[in-house]
Protein backbone atom coordinates (compact mmCIF):
# COMPACT_ATOMS: atom_id res chain seq x y z
CA UNK A 1 0.00 0.00 0.00
CA UNK A 2 1.85 3.35 -1.07
CA UNK A 3 1.82 6.11 1.09
CA UNK A 4 1.39 3.61 4.45
CA UNK A 5 4.78 3.43 6.39
CA UNK A 6 5.31 -0.08 8.42
CA UNK A 7 5.48 2.12 11.34
CA UNK A 8 1.92 2.95 10.53
CA UNK A 9 0.82 -0.50 9.96
CA UNK A 10 2.31 -1.49 13.59
CA UNK A 11 0.87 1.48 15.49
CA UNK A 12 -2.46 0.09 13.59
CA UNK A 13 -2.33 -3.77 14.78
CA UNK A 14 -1.32 -2.17 18.49
CA UNK A 15 -4.51 -0.13 18.21
CA UNK A 16 -6.60 -2.77 16.46
CA UNK A 17 -5.90 -5.18 19.43
CA UNK A 18 -7.19 -2.75 21.82
CA UNK A 19 -9.92 -1.29 20.32
CA UNK A 20 -11.56 -4.41 18.57
CA UNK A 21 -11.65 -3.05 15.36
CA UNK A 22 -11.52 -4.69 11.99
CA UNK A 23 -7.88 -3.59 10.50
CA UNK A 24 -9.47 -3.11 6.63
CA UNK A 25 -11.29 0.00 8.29
CA UNK A 26 -8.24 1.24 9.55
CA UNK A 27 -6.53 1.01 6.97
CA UNK A 28 -8.63 2.68 4.83
CA UNK A 29 -8.63 5.70 6.76
CA UNK A 30 -5.23 5.85 7.24
CA UNK A 31 -4.77 5.44 3.44
CA UNK A 32 -6.91 8.12 3.42
CA UNK A 33 -5.45 10.38 5.72
CA UNK A 34 -1.57 10.09 4.36
CA UNK A 35 -2.26 11.06 1.08
CA UNK A 36 -0.44 13.84 -0.93
CA UNK A 37 -1.61 17.38 -1.40
CA UNK A 38 -2.69 16.54 -5.02
CA UNK A 39 -5.00 13.36 -4.14
CA UNK A 40 -6.38 15.15 -1.06
CA UNK A 41 -7.72 17.52 -3.53
CA UNK A 42 -9.32 14.46 -5.28
CA UNK A 43 -10.97 13.39 -2.00
CA UNK A 44 -11.62 16.48 -1.68
CA UNK A 45 -13.42 17.14 -4.95
CA UNK A 46 -15.02 13.32 -4.65
CA UNK A 47 -16.46 14.08 -1.06
CA UNK A 48 -19.15 16.34 -2.54
CA UNK A 49 -20.18 12.85 -4.42
CA UNK A 50 -19.91 10.70 -2.02
CA UNK A 51 -23.14 9.06 -0.50
CA UNK A 52 -24.60 10.86 2.40
CA UNK A 53 -22.62 11.06 5.49
CA UNK A 54 -19.39 9.90 3.78
CA UNK A 55 -16.36 12.20 4.49
CA UNK A 56 -14.41 10.02 2.16
CA UNK A 57 -15.38 7.82 -0.12
CA UNK A 58 -13.64 6.07 -2.91
CA UNK A 59 -15.63 4.24 -6.00
CA UNK A 60 -14.84 0.78 -4.92
CA UNK A 61 -15.11 0.52 -1.29
CA UNK A 62 -17.58 3.41 -0.77
CA UNK A 63 -17.37 5.57 2.17
CA UNK A 64 -13.47 5.29 3.46
CA UNK A 65 -14.51 7.45 6.70
CA UNK A 66 -17.98 9.02 8.00
CA UNK A 67 -19.02 12.74 9.15
CA UNK A 68 -19.25 12.93 13.14
CA UNK A 69 -21.37 10.93 15.09
CA UNK A 70 -22.28 8.48 12.17
CA UNK A 71 -21.01 4.96 12.55
CA UNK A 72 -18.76 3.14 9.91
CA UNK A 73 -20.98 -0.02 8.37
CA UNK A 74 -19.47 -2.70 5.99
CA UNK A 75 -22.15 -4.21 3.89
CA UNK A 76 -22.68 -7.10 1.01
CA UNK A 77 -22.75 -6.07 -2.73
CA UNK A 78 -22.33 -9.09 -4.33
CA UNK A 79 -19.85 -10.53 -3.43
CA UNK A 80 -18.23 -7.83 -2.45
CA UNK A 81 -17.97 -5.30 1.12
CA UNK A 82 -18.51 -1.44 0.50
CA UNK A 83 -18.58 1.12 3.58
CA UNK A 84 -21.14 3.06 4.16
CA UNK A 85 -22.04 5.68 7.08
CA UNK A 86 -25.09 5.15 9.03
CA UNK A 87 -26.96 7.23 12.13
CA UNK A 88 -27.57 3.65 13.78
CA UNK A 89 -26.63 0.16 12.81
CA UNK A 90 -28.65 -1.89 11.27
CA UNK A 91 -30.81 -5.44 13.47
CA UNK A 92 -28.37 -7.53 14.23
CA UNK A 93 -25.21 -5.21 14.82
CA UNK A 94 -24.17 -2.31 17.97
CA UNK A 95 -22.47 0.82 17.39
CA UNK A 96 -19.07 0.85 19.00
CA UNK A 97 -18.06 4.70 19.48
CA UNK A 98 -14.28 5.53 19.44
CA UNK A 99 -12.25 8.94 19.06
CA UNK A 100 -10.90 8.02 15.65
CA UNK A 101 -14.23 6.20 13.87
CA UNK A 102 -17.11 4.87 15.29
CA UNK A 103 -17.97 1.64 13.72
CA UNK A 104 -21.02 -1.63 13.64
CA UNK A 105 -20.18 -4.63 15.17
CA UNK A 106 -21.87 -7.35 14.76
CA UNK A 107 -23.75 -8.96 17.67
CA UNK A 108 -23.39 -12.93 19.30
CA UNK A 109 -24.48 -15.82 16.45
CA UNK A 110 -27.08 -16.31 18.68
CA UNK A 111 -28.41 -12.63 19.12
CA UNK A 112 -30.69 -11.42 16.22
CA UNK A 113 -30.13 -7.87 17.64
CA UNK A 114 -28.27 -6.87 20.85
CA UNK A 115 -27.01 -3.54 22.52
CA UNK A 116 -23.50 -4.66 22.96
CA UNK A 117 -21.90 -7.26 22.94
CA UNK A 118 -22.64 -8.64 26.27
CA UNK A 119 -26.41 -7.54 26.05
CA UNK A 120 -29.09 -9.60 23.57
CA UNK A 121 -32.25 -7.69 23.12
CA UNK A 122 -33.84 -10.17 20.37
CA UNK A 123 -32.71 -13.79 19.68
CA UNK A 124 -32.86 -16.23 16.80
CA UNK A 125 -35.29 -19.15 16.73
CA UNK A 126 -34.72 -21.64 19.16
CA UNK A 127 -33.08 -19.77 21.89
CA UNK A 128 -34.69 -17.35 24.13
CA UNK A 129 -33.57 -14.09 25.90
CA UNK A 130 -32.86 -13.70 29.71
CA UNK A 131 -31.30 -11.27 31.38
CA UNK A 132 -29.48 -10.09 28.02
CA UNK A 133 -28.49 -13.53 27.11
CA UNK A 134 -29.93 -16.28 24.41
CA UNK A 135 -30.70 -19.43 25.97
CA UNK A 136 -31.14 -22.90 24.38
CA UNK A 137 -33.82 -23.58 27.21
CA UNK A 138 -35.13 -21.94 30.32
CA UNK A 139 -34.65 -22.64 33.69
CA UNK A 140 -37.17 -24.26 36.50
CA UNK A 141 -40.40 -21.61 37.03
CA UNK A 142 -39.94 -20.21 33.89
CA UNK A 143 -41.53 -20.87 30.13
CA UNK A 144 -40.01 -20.87 26.79
CA UNK A 145 -42.14 -17.91 24.78
CA UNK A 146 -41.82 -19.75 21.66
CA UNK A 147 -43.87 -16.11 20.56
CA UNK A 148 -41.36 -13.09 22.13
CA UNK A 149 -38.41 -16.16 21.93
CA UNK A 150 -37.85 -15.16 25.92
CA UNK A 151 -38.17 -17.25 28.52
CA UNK A 152 -41.38 -15.87 30.68
CA UNK A 153 -42.45 -15.60 34.05
CA UNK A 154 -45.60 -16.77 34.68
CA UNK A 155 -48.64 -16.87 37.10
CA UNK A 156 -49.21 -18.81 40.01
CA UNK A 157 -50.69 -22.16 38.54
CA UNK A 158 -49.89 -21.16 35.25
CA UNK A 159 -47.95 -23.65 32.97
CA UNK A 160 -47.45 -22.22 29.58
CA UNK A 161 -47.88 -18.13 29.32
CA UNK A 162 -47.22 -15.65 26.37
CA UNK A 163 -47.03 -12.96 29.28
CA UNK A 164 -47.01 -13.07 32.68
CA UNK A 165 -50.65 -11.91 32.76
CA UNK A 166 -51.73 -14.13 29.89
CA UNK A 167 -51.66 -18.11 30.70
CA UNK A 168 -52.49 -20.77 27.68
CA UNK A 169 -52.20 -23.91 29.99
CA UNK A 170 -52.86 -24.25 34.02
CA UNK A 171 -50.94 -26.68 36.01
CA UNK A 172 -53.08 -30.54 37.02
CA UNK A 173 -56.31 -29.73 38.91
CA UNK A 174 -56.22 -25.83 38.14
CA UNK A 175 -59.66 -24.50 35.90
CA UNK A 176 -58.42 -22.53 33.03
CA UNK A 177 -60.56 -19.32 32.62
CA UNK A 178 -59.52 -16.12 30.35
CA UNK A 179 -56.02 -16.49 30.35
CA UNK A 180 -55.97 -16.93 34.36
CA UNK A 181 -55.85 -20.71 36.30
CA UNK A 182 -58.72 -20.93 39.38
CA UNK A 183 -58.79 -23.51 41.93
CA UNK A 184 -62.64 -23.07 41.62
CA UNK A 185 -64.42 -21.23 39.31
CA UNK A 186 -65.91 -17.65 40.15
CA UNK A 187 -69.54 -16.92 39.94
CA UNK A 188 -71.27 -17.50 37.46
CA UNK A 189 -69.06 -20.62 35.84
CA UNK A 190 -68.39 -23.91 36.49
CA UNK A 191 -66.25 -26.70 36.02
CA UNK A 192 -65.79 -28.74 32.58
CA UNK A 193 -63.56 -31.73 34.12
CA UNK A 194 -62.80 -33.36 30.61
CA UNK A 195 -61.07 -30.15 29.71
CA UNK A 196 -60.47 -28.40 33.06
CA UNK A 197 -61.71 -24.99 32.47
CA UNK A 198 -64.41 -23.14 33.51
CA UNK A 199 -67.59 -22.87 31.64
CA UNK A 200 -70.30 -20.20 32.23
CA UNK A 201 -73.16 -21.77 33.97
CA UNK A 202 -76.30 -22.55 31.76
CA UNK A 203 -80.06 -21.93 33.61
CA UNK A 204 -83.22 -23.40 32.44
CA UNK A 205 -85.13 -21.09 30.15
CA UNK A 206 -89.38 -22.50 29.78
CA UNK A 207 -91.83 -21.28 27.77
CA UNK A 208 -95.53 -19.84 28.27
CA UNK A 209 -97.92 -22.00 29.04
CA UNK A 210 -100.33 -23.64 26.57
CA UNK A 211 -103.88 -23.56 26.77
CA UNK A 212 -105.75 -25.92 28.92
CA UNK A 213 -106.77 -29.32 27.25
CA UNK A 214 -110.09 -31.15 26.88
CA UNK A 215 -111.71 -32.54 30.84
CA UNK A 216 -111.11 -36.10 30.71
CA UNK A 217 -112.84 -38.42 33.00
CA UNK A 218 -110.11 -40.68 35.12
CA UNK A 219 -110.90 -44.21 35.80
CA UNK A 220 -109.65 -43.18 39.53
CA UNK A 221 -112.15 -40.39 40.12
CA UNK A 222 -115.13 -42.00 41.66
CA UNK A 223 -117.71 -39.09 41.16
CA UNK A 224 -118.64 -39.67 37.39
CA UNK A 225 -118.99 -36.20 36.20
CA UNK A 226 -115.11 -35.14 37.53
CA UNK A 227 -112.70 -34.95 35.04
CA UNK A 228 -108.63 -33.86 34.83
CA UNK A 229 -107.60 -31.14 32.32
CA UNK A 230 -103.75 -30.61 31.56
CA UNK A 231 -101.65 -27.76 30.06
CA UNK A 232 -97.84 -28.12 29.41
CA UNK A 233 -94.81 -25.56 28.87
CA UNK A 234 -91.97 -26.02 26.13
CA UNK A 235 -87.86 -26.04 27.24
CA UNK A 236 -86.55 -23.72 25.58
CA UNK A 237 -82.73 -23.91 26.80
CA UNK A 238 -81.96 -27.04 29.04
CA UNK A 239 -79.73 -26.15 32.75
CA UNK A 240 -75.93 -27.25 32.78
CA UNK A 241 -74.75 -29.20 35.14
CA UNK A 242 -74.63 -26.75 38.05
CA UNK A 243 -77.27 -24.45 36.39
CA UNK A 244 -80.86 -23.74 37.53
CA UNK A 245 -83.09 -26.87 36.73
CA UNK A 246 -85.95 -26.36 34.65
CA UNK A 247 -89.47 -25.64 36.72
CA UNK A 248 -92.54 -27.68 36.53
CA UNK A 249 -93.38 -28.56 33.03
CA UNK A 250 -96.66 -30.01 33.24
CA UNK A 251 -99.71 -29.02 35.32
CA UNK A 252 -102.80 -30.72 36.13
CA UNK A 253 -106.77 -29.68 37.41
CA UNK A 254 -109.85 -31.18 38.20
CA UNK A 255 -112.71 -30.30 35.89
CA UNK A 256 -116.44 -31.07 35.19
CA UNK A 257 -117.48 -33.23 31.92
CA UNK A 258 -119.98 -31.43 30.70
CA UNK A 259 -122.92 -33.51 29.71
CA UNK A 260 -123.76 -34.34 26.55
CA UNK A 261 -126.92 -33.67 25.16
CA UNK A 262 -129.21 -36.88 24.97
CA UNK A 263 -129.95 -37.77 21.32
CA UNK A 264 -133.51 -37.97 20.48
CA UNK A 265 -134.37 -41.45 18.36
CA UNK A 266 -137.06 -41.21 16.24
CA UNK A 267 -138.81 -43.45 14.97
Amino acid sequence: MQGVSADWIDAVLKVEGKMQMPLFIWILHLMNLTKGQDNTRRSSSLSRLCPTGCATCSAPNGCLSCKPRLFFHLELDGMRQRGTCVSSCPRGHYGMRSPHISTCKRCKEDCSSCFSESFCTHCHPGHFLLRGKCENSCPNGLTENTVLRECTECSIGCEMCVRRTVCVRCRAALYFLHGQCHLTCPGGFEPDLQLMQCVPQVHCEVGGWTSWGPCVHRRSMQVHRRGQETRNRQVLRSPSVHGDPCPQVSENRRCVIKKRPEQVVIS
